[in-house]
C-alpha cells in the first residue's frame, strides 16, 4: 500500500482549510482505503511480480510529471547529495518491504490484518519519535501507546499467533516515515528517488520471470495486463493527490482523515471478502480503536488551543 508521506504533513501548519486540498486528500486516502479491491484480481499473479510493476510503472508516472512540471533537478540534485542518497536508500528498503508484504496480505486473504497494522502506524510512529527522535508525549498519548500495546498483546495470546502482518506494515511504513522527516527531499521527488533506486531490480526481476515462464505479463489475459500496468497509476496518483492536499489543510484534518484508509480496507475485508472476524479479534481491535480513539482526541484538543 502506498501510503501517505509523514513529511508532508509535519511540514503543514495552514491556518484554515482549503477545499481543493480537503477533496484531494479525502481521494487518496479512499483510493488507499479501496486499494484491495484493485489488488484483489491480480491473486493469479506473484505479489513480487506485481510489486516489481508497481515500481516501474510509477516510475515512469512520477518522472513525466516531473518532466512536465520542471522538477527533475530536484531528483538530480537528491541523487547526488550522499546523505540523501543513504537516507533515501534506507527508504526505499522500508517501502520496499512495506509494498510486498501489503501486496501479498490482500492476495492471500489478509485484507483484515494489513488495516490493522495502519491502525497501529500512527502509534508506532509516535513511539520510534520518542525513542529515536527523543520527543516527549503527554499522559494521554502514553495512554495510547500502551493501551495500543495492550490490544496487539492481547491478538497474540487470543489467536496465539503474533499479528506480523499487522506489526511489519506499521513497523516499515512507521521507519520510512522517519527516514523522510529526515530527509530534506520534496514527497513526489522523493518517490522518484526510491522507485529509480529500485528500477534496475525490478526490471531485470521481471525479465528473468519472463526467461524463465513464469512472467504473468502478456500471459494472463488482457484484464491482468491492464491491472498491472495500472498498478503504477493507483500507486503514484494518491500520493500526488495526497501531497497536494496535506499541504492546504490542517495538520489535524490530515491526522482523522488518514483512519479512512485502514476503515476503508476494513470494511473490504470483512463485508466484500468475508474474512473470518471472531469475538476474539473483535475484542483485540475494540482495544486498538480505544487508543486511537484517546490519540485522535488529544490531538484535536491540542490542535484546537494551537489554532485559536
Amino acid at each position: 500500500m502506498s501510503t501517505p508521506d509523514p513529511e508532508v504533513a509535519f511540514d503543514a501548519h495552514p491556518p484554515g482549510e482549503d477545499r481543493s486540498g480537503l477533496m484531494a486528500a479525502t481521494t487518496a486516502f479512499i483510493i488507499w482505503g479501496l486499494l484491495p479491491l484493485y489488488l484483489r484480481p491480480l491473486g493469479s499473479v506473484p505479489a513480487l511480480q506485481i510489486t516489481a510493476h508497481r515500481i516501474v510503472e510509477c516510475c515512469l508516472l512520477v518522472i513525466l510529471w516531473l518532466a512536465v512540471k520542471g522538477q527533475l533537478g530536484a531528483v538530480r540534485a537528491a541523487l547526488a547529495d550522499p546523505q540523501s542518497r543513504r537516507r533515501l536508500f534506507a527508504s526505499t528498503l522500508m517501502i520496499s518491504v512495506n509494498w510486498l508484504v501489503y501486496v501479498w496480505s490482500i492476495g492471500n486473504g489478509h485484507v483484515v490484518d494489513a488495516s490493522l497494522g495502519y491502525f497501529i502506524n500512527p502509534l508506532v510512529s509516535v513511539l520510534m519519535g520518542v525513542l529515536i527522535l527523543s520527543e516527549r508525549l503527554d499522559r494521554a498519548q502514553w495512554a495510547a501507546v500502551a493501551l495500543a500495546a495492550c490490544g496487539v498483546a492481547y491478538l497474540t495470546y487470543a489467536t496465539g499467533r503474533v499479528p506480523w502482518i499487522a506489526l511489519v506494515l506499521a513497523l516499515t511504513f512507521g521507519t520510512y516515515g522517519l527516514l523522510r522527516k529526515v530527509v530534506a527531499v520534496e514527497p513526489v521527488p522523493g518517490l522518484a528517488v526510491e522507485t529509480l533506486l529500485l528500477l534496475p531490480l525490478s526490471i531485470g526481476w521481471l525479465a528473468w520471470c519472463e526467461w524463465q515462464g513464469t512472467g504473468a505479463f502478456g500471459h494472463q489475459g488482457r484484464g491482468i495486463d491492464a491491472l498491472l500496468v495500472g498498478s503504477g497509476i493507483v500507486t503514484a496518483l494518491p500520493l500526488t493527490l495526497f501531497a497536494y492536499g496535506a499541504r492546504r489543510i490542517r495538520l489535524s484534518t490530515v491526522g482523522l482523515l488518514q483512519y479512512f484508509g485502514p476503515t476503508l480496507q476494513f470494511l473490504c475485508g470483512i463485508f466484500v471478502f468475508h474474512e473470518a472476524f471472531p469475538r476474539t479479534r473483535f475484542i483485540g481491535f475494540a482495544i486498538i480503536w480505544s487508543a486511537l480513539a484517546i490519540f485522535v482526541a488529544d490531538n484535536l484538543w491540542r490542535s484546537r488551543r494551537l489554532f485559536r
